[in-house]
Order: C-alpha cells, then structure tokens, then sequence
C-alpha cells in the first residue's frame, strides 16, 4: 500500500515540529520521526485501522490518533493519503473538509 503525504499534511508537520523544537529541538525531531514511522507502518499494513472522522462521516476519511495528534487521511483502492493532522483536541476545520 503507498502512503502519500498530502501538501497541507507536510505543512502541519513542519508547524509540530517548529512548535516542539521551541522547547527542545532534538525531541521534535524524534517526535516527528515516531509519528511518521508510526502512521506509514499502520496504515501500510491496514488502512482501515483507524476510526471515521466524526466531523465528516464519509467511510473513506479516516483518523488515527497518535500522541495526541489526529492525522486524517483517505483510503484509496491502491493508496493511502494523508490529508493533514492537528492536535487532538481540536475539531477539523471547516476548510479541511473533503
């Protein structure tokens, strides 16, 4: 299964990583390191793992929740795209939708 980082998802990880790295560098790197090899290796071996996005409610856009932090993605017959990702608590922004 090929996993594909949508443009605004590489965005959203540059601004984890600038905001982790305010307080230490070295963890936001290693942070996001771990959440990338966690979602590719997740949905690599089942897309369908993570749960429907509530805010949606469309089969195909789904969420996993790692450490805090929801990434969003559509499964696709031969690929999986990740659209972005945020901090848990928030709700997908309207402009997110799909």
């Amino acid at each position: 299964m090929e996993i594909i980082w949508s443009h605004e998802a590489l965005e959203r990880l540059i601004e984890i990583e600038e905001f982790i790295g305010r307080d230490s560098p070295a963890r936001a790197v290693t942070f996001i390191d771990e959440l990338i090899d966690h979602t590719e290796t997740a949905l690599t071996h089942n897309p369908q793992i993570g749960r429907m996005v509530p805010e949606v409610a469309r089969p195909e856009i789904r969420e996993l929740i790692h450490r805090g932090y929801r990434v969003v993605y559509r499964t696709k017959e031969d690929a999986v795209e990740i659209l972005t990702l945020f901090e848990g608590h928030r709700l997908l922004r309207l402009d997110e939708r799909w």
